[in-house]
């Protein structure tokens, strides 16, 4: 079978399910949700799982340790193609991919609408519990996904790198507290990452025109560098994927996002 797409419909994958050897699905909706029915044999990841335990900044990508325990777990081989799916439009499952590429494994598929458009659209669930081979993963950390305070601190002052803030304009604005100071990276251009799905067609991410109209209104184009952040590196998730399927060169995460930066006294902000 031919490689998966990186925004994979809902329809593709069923068709996939009993066809694909190397598929493995994995689920980042809520427990509950996940207990009530799930794609037939999808491991459940539960979102706080794709965060570090120890660091003092949620966002920030966990230790390698704990990267490989969490996908030994999940049984996870260079083989093996991930598609990764939530519960509320993208950003874990997004989050999820972000941790994949740091841990350099690029084969994986972002299930398009999520749990929401499956549900919603009749395909199978079922709620027995897979239980995967675990494996034990020996990862070198990729560090081209991710950029760190200073990197951030330098895209201020470059022309050639866009920061994507993937907050709420409220957020954005200053008006809602989010850390010690609030407003946002001086330069960043705001399009919130709801303003990238369709609730009209079960969360799917807009059509690729449009997708790609709306980020130019906003500045943001295949021309510059991105790096997309929100609070928690949780909702730009999902912005840093669209970025990728977009194939824009240049794409990475500020893991530290809002928590870190509006929580440090020596960082700029508007």
């Amino acid at each position: 079978m031919s490689e998966l797409p990186l925004i994979l419909e809902p329809e593709t994958l069923a068709q996939s399910l009993d066809q694909y050897d190397n598929l493995l699905i994995v689920d980042l909706s809520g427990p509950e949700h996940y207990a009530q029915g799930h794609i037939p044999g999808a491991i459940h990841v539960h979102p706080r799982e794709t965060r570090g335990a120890s660091s003092p900044v949620p966002g920030l990508l966990p230790e390698r340790a704990e990267l490989e325990a969490l996908l030994g777990r999940i049984g996870l081989t260079p083989e093996h193609h991930v598609v990764a799916y939530d519960d509320e439009g993208g950003g874990w499952a997004g989050r999820f991919l972000w941790l994949l590429d740091c841990a350099g494994h690029s084969r994986y598929s972002l299930l398009n609408g999520g749990r929401i458009a499956w549900v919603e659209e009749g395909y199978p669930v079922n709620t027995e519990m897979p239980r995967p081979q675990p494996t034990q993963p020996n990862i070198e950390i990729q560090t081209g996904p991710t950029a760190d305070m200073q990197e951030v601190l330098s895209a201020i002052e470059a022309d050639d790198i866009t920061i994507w803030d993937a907050r709420s304009p409220e957020e954005y604005r200053g008006e809602r507290q989010s850390a010690a100071r609030n407003g946002h990276i001086p330069g960043a251009v705001n399009l919130e990452w709801t303003e990238l799905m369709d609730p009209a067609r079960h969360y799917r991410l807009l059509p690729e025109d449009q997708l790609r109209a709306k980020l130019s209104e906003h500045g943001i184009t295949p021309e510059s560098g991105v790096i997309t952040h929100c609070q928690s590196h949780h909702r730009s998730g999902l912005t840093y994927v669209v970025a990728r399927a977009l194939g824009f060169p240049e794409v990475r995460a500020y893991a530290g996002s809002w928590a870190e930066w509006g929580n440090r006294s020596e960082t700029p902000v508007e």
